[in-house]
């Protein structure tokens, strides 16, 4: 019995040496995580830096996937280095062990894998599960979450609120074409950022339209222009079949239409005046919603299974009572 005590001392005592070795051990509590920032930029290095509270105990913490192990630097507030602990359980996971301190520390480690450039559109992929935050280089304005459009405008990034995987992207260099149109003894800019090669670029005045031909498939289009050349809300249709798009203000006036055409032909953009007729199918972000199937016979399943289920775990409770008496 003795002996197994010492061989149990003897474990801990060695990881507690070594801190940088992996394990698939895990040691102290849960750290309370004061921040977590991605930070991105036109680079196939993505820089994660965690926040942490002070704690009297060790305390453990998830790392993003894709670390690269000789980038991680642990210091406390003054920037002097703190010994850590790498433990993996076994599937692929990694977490980090801080051991205690009197002050905040700071963690901070690359990725790599997660951040890819093709054909002039960066795609990085992170996902976490707790809340954090994305900051961009000043470099990028407008990017794509999710196949969003977002335009940050004055602010420096988003928070991915409660955690979860988020896709991002963004072009290396912006492709834009600027078209002139004249309304009314009016002049405008219409503004198109694509990676797909645009022609035939009309305005109608009387329909109160643009349309334009995409040479591409599967590559964003994003359209600004001033809000009162086209007034919303908006239809868009690609080969007379409505798309769905979504809808963003990057300054007073002006908005900006996003799609991501699954054909090439013919993109046309109507305005409010020739839309009274259609029915309500925008919502009130501007964004056409995404079709749903369900059928009545679900809540039935469920039931069902949920009943076998309950039964299933009932015998087992008989059968593990029975073998012990």
């Amino acid at each position: 019995m003795n002996s197994q005590i010492y061989l149990i001392v003897l474990v801990l005592a060695l990881v507690t040496v070594i801190p940088t070795a992996s394990a698939q051990l895990s040691l102290g509590a849960e750290a309370n995580q004061k921040l977590i920032e991605v930070n991105l930029n036109k680079s196939e290095i993505i820089n994660v830096k965690h926040v942490i509270a002070a704690s009297n105990i060790p305390v453990n913490l998830d790392l993003f996937d894709g670390f690269i192990p000789e980038s991680i630097t642990v210091t406390n507030d003054n920037g002097n280095e703190k010994e850590f602990g790498l433990a993996n359980d076994g599937q692929g996971n990694t977490s980090i062990t801080i051991f205690p301190t009197k002050s905040n520390t700071i963690i901070k480690y690359d990725l790599e894998d997660a951040s890819t450039l093709y054909e002039n559109l960066w795609t990085v992929r992170v996902g976490y599960s707790e809340t954090f935050s994305v900051l961009f280089s000043e470099e990028i304005d407008l990017f794509f979450l999710n196949n969003s459009i977002i335009q940050l405008g004055n602010k420096n990034g988003i928070s991915v609120n409660y955690g979860g995987d988020a896709v991002i992207q963004y072009y290396n260099k912006i492709p834009k074409i600027i078209e002139e149109v004249s309304w009314e003894e009016n002049k405008f800019n219409v503004e198109i950022i694509t990676n797909s090669k645009i022609d035939k670029f009309n305005f109608e005045q009387e329909l109160k339209s643009i349309s334009f031909q995409v040479n591409q498939k599967n590559k964003f289009v994003t359209v600004t222009m001033e809000e009162k050349l086209l007034a919303s809300p908006y239809s868009i249709s690609l080969n007379d079949e409505k798309i769905p798009y979504t809808k963003s203000v990057s300054k007073e006036n002006y908005v900006s239409l996003s799609m991501k055409p699954q054909a090439v032909g013919e993109i046309v953009i109507s305005g409010s005046e020739y839309n009274q007729d259609l029915s309500k199918i925008n919502t009130s972000a501007d964004i056409l919603p995404v079709e749903s199937e369900s059928t009545p016979n679900d809540y039935f399943m469920w039931l069902v299974f949920g009943g076998v289920l309950i039964i299933v775990v009932i015998v087992v409770i008989i059968i593990i009572r029975k073998i012990k008496k």
